[in-house]
């Protein structure tokens, strides 16, 4: 029987090339993390805004029935089932949301609705407090609404 030599010829990674890799790695994630993430900011806000305009869409579907908008207080779950609350919509002609559903804004926070509104006292204020979930606020965590 003959025995084959066995050299030290393995090929493999040494610690140094690892730590290496790992190290750029690291700086391309810190370069490119905030711009992912503003991105992402970005993109909850379209959403925002593409809902309260849908939801406007709705509403005045609502208005176009009654000759009227829902009251605060019953809210927008008059677009769901219709209010027992005065004034008592004669025309109701609902469900006006098809999936019989409120939706909630990027946040997974509820869409806050006052009739008569404070910014638009002749109709409603449809908003979300946006990421920071507080009145008011400034850049991505500002007040998204229908004014």
């Amino acid at each position: 029987m003959r025995l084959k030599k066995i050299y030290a010829t393995e090929s493999g990674y040494t610690l140094l090339e690892i730590l290496a890799v790992l190290t750029l790695l690291a700086a391309i994630l810190t370069l490119v993390a905030p711009n992912v993430i503003k991105q992402l900011q970005s993109g909850q806000v379209k959403t925002a805004r593409a809902q309260i305009n849908a939801m406007k869409s709705v509403l005045n579907a609502y208005y176009l029935d009654n000759s009227c908008y829902p009251t605060t207080e019953q809210g927008l779950q008059a677009l769901i089932e219709k209010p027992t609350i005065p004034p008592i919509p004669e025309n109701w002609n609902g469900p006006y949301l098809e999936d019989k559903q409120i939706p909630k804004d990027p946040w997974g926070a509820e869409l806050i609705y006052r009739c008569p509104g404070i910014h638009n006292p002749d109709k409603y204020d449809l908003y979300t407090l946006g990421s920071d979930k507080k009145e008011g606020g400034t850049g991505d965590a500002a007040d998204i609404g229908n004014w």
